[in-house]
């Protein structure tokens, strides 16, 4: 997947965060995003320190959404696909009406009004 797909599924899982908040134990995604190199050691090791599903959950998006690598929630979709495929299913719902918000706000951030991709 893209870029665009993965500034789509952050917006799908910024969306979904209450429900995933207080739904998902966090801790198979935390580990395969950590072997894939999403998360760094140091965030990985804060992640395991905290009491709660729902506190890892709330630190792992906290997380997530301030890293920069291109792949982040594409990754996190992957991660969750096998253990919780009925909230995959909820961002994929999303996704399809996501591009043309998205369009939409690049047209709009464009200084020659062309959309950047």
């Amino acid at each position: 997947m893209d870029r665009m797909n993965n500034e789509a599924l952050k917006q799908a899982f910024r969306n979904s965060h209450t429900k995933i908040t207080r739904n998902v134990n966090p801790d198979f995604a935390i580990d395969e995003l950590y072997s894939k190199n999403i998360i760094s050691d140091k965030d990985y090791r804060d992640l395991r320190q905290a009491q709660s599903g729902t506190d890892r959950c709330r630190e792992l998006f906290s997380i997530l959404h301030l890293s920069s690598h291109p792949e982040t929630f594409v990754q996190l979709r992957a991660a969750l696909r096998d253990e919780y495929p009925g909230i995959v299913d909820e961002i994929d719902q999303q996704l399809t009406s996501l591009p043309g918000q998205l369009q939409q706000l690049h047209v709009s951030q464009s200084t020659d009004g062309k959309i950047r991709q």
